[in-house]
């Protein structure tokens, strides 16, 4: 009998391990806003640092750094808003907020940001944020974590420096400027849909910037240089799973999409050799 109460116990104080563990691991992923490593995510690296986030926080991130490259921005630009919007939002676009905050940097109405119909777009409120920073003096020099606060006055002035290391390798990888950088993998995608994607290029990163060619399941990208061609591949990447991307292809370097792990960029060879993207899908709906 004493022998089986100790066994009991045993097996009791393992589950309760395991449960705290999970709850930590659960409580963790919260606070840093990043997806548990079995959800679907997606994965940034770029200057010696690594980010993860979720398919949804992805597009908008790519809206954000899009954006930038729409408006001829510098990548620290990019990194500026995303370091705000991870700190107000956690990158998604929230209907609710403090207040009447709303949206993907948590803007109010009230405070003329837009209305909540406009804010809650996410390249107009991304657009807002672009036009409110540069109106910033020495935005291009003074600390991120100050810019954004100069930008959101927020009562906590000093959170978005918490940020700034996963903001940075996001920009990073997102604008292109560190290439076969960005990768993700989701369990379902929807079904080919080449032109939406053509429509989501061409309103983010603008079509003075890209140009686009659709056939039968595979869409041809020609962007100004070889980092706004890298930055077109990461986001078509990053919005994957809505369009039902399965590869892309930029020079020698090819990405093919996996439903069970996230897929390395393969190639060799210099990184800059085109200003083209070729994307393919999974079998469209007839145009």
């Amino acid at each position: 009998m004493k022998r089986a109460r100790a066994v009991l116990v045993a097996i009791l104080g393992i589950v309760v391990v395991v449960a705290l563990i999970a709850g930590g691991v659960v409580l963790w992923s919260a606070y840093n806003k990043t997806p548990l490593p079995i959800d679907d995510r997606c994965v940034a690296k770029a200057g010696g640092h690594t980010t993860t986030i979720t398919p949804e926080q992805a597009r908008n991130a790519a809206i954000i750094a899009g954006m930038s490259i729409k408006r001829g921005l510098a990548p620290r630009a990019a990194s500026i808003a995303l370091t705000t919007a991870y700190q107000e939002s956690g990158i998604r676009n929230l209907d609710h907020g403090h207040a009447d905050s709303i949206g993907l940097f948590q803007q109010r109405p009230s405070k003329g940001w837009g209305t909540i119909e406009e804010i809650m777009d996410p390249w107009y409120s991304t657009r807002e944020f672009y036009r409110a920073m540069e109106r910033i003096k020495n935005w291009r020099t003074r600390s991120i974590n100050d810019v954004a606060q100069a930008v959101q006055r927020s009562a906590y002035p000093d959170a978005y420096r918490q940020h700034e290391a996963n903001a940075r390798a996001l920009a990073s990888s997102l604008t292109g400027e560190t290439p076969a950088s960005f990768t993700c993998v989701v369990n379902a995608q929807k079904p080919g849909d080449p032109d939406g994607m053509a429509t989501f290029l061409k309103k983010t990163l603008g079509s003075d910037t890209i140009t686009t060619t659709a056939k039968d399941d595979t869409l041809t990208v020609k962007a100004g240089n070889a980092t706004q061609a890298w930055a077109v591949a990461h986001l078509a990447i990053a919005t994957g799973a809505d369009y039902g991307l399965v590869s892309a292809q930029v020079g020698p370097y090819g990405w093919t999409h996996s439903t069970t792990s996230l897929a390395s960029w393969q190639g060799k060879g210099p990184t800059d050799t085109t200003d083209s993207v070729t994307l393919t899908f999974s079998t469209a709906t007839p145009r």
